[in-house]
């Protein structure tokens, strides 16, 4: 079992969620409930599986995890990609 918050690749997944968030509030109100939800859940499902599978004992277990935090790492860059893609987010 690890600290989950000494790990630099949680601190990291806890800095994207802050900018994830940030930024999203740029983007159009009709997104709300599609792609800003989307990206604000595949943030903090990034960082909880990082922190989820710190918190297991075996390391089988927390790659397992970080296995998945790296789809969910996946799924936020290609929403990203569409944002920019689609010209959606404002610089208000």
């Amino acid at each position: 079992m690890r600290d989950h918050r000494q790990l630099e690749v949680w601190q990291a997944a806890k800095a994207l969620v802050l900018e994830t968030y940030s930024a999203s509030k740029s983007l159009p109100e009709d997104e709300r409930f599609g792609l800003v939800a989307q990206m604000r859940r595949c943030s903090v499902s990034l960082v909880s599986n990082i922190a989820e599978g710190a918190g297991r004992y075996s390391q089988r277990d927390f790659l397992r995890f970080l296995d998945i935090a790296a789809g969910s790492a996946s799924e936020l860059m290609t929403q990203a990609e569409i944002v920019i893609d689609m010209d959606l987010a404002r610089s208000d």
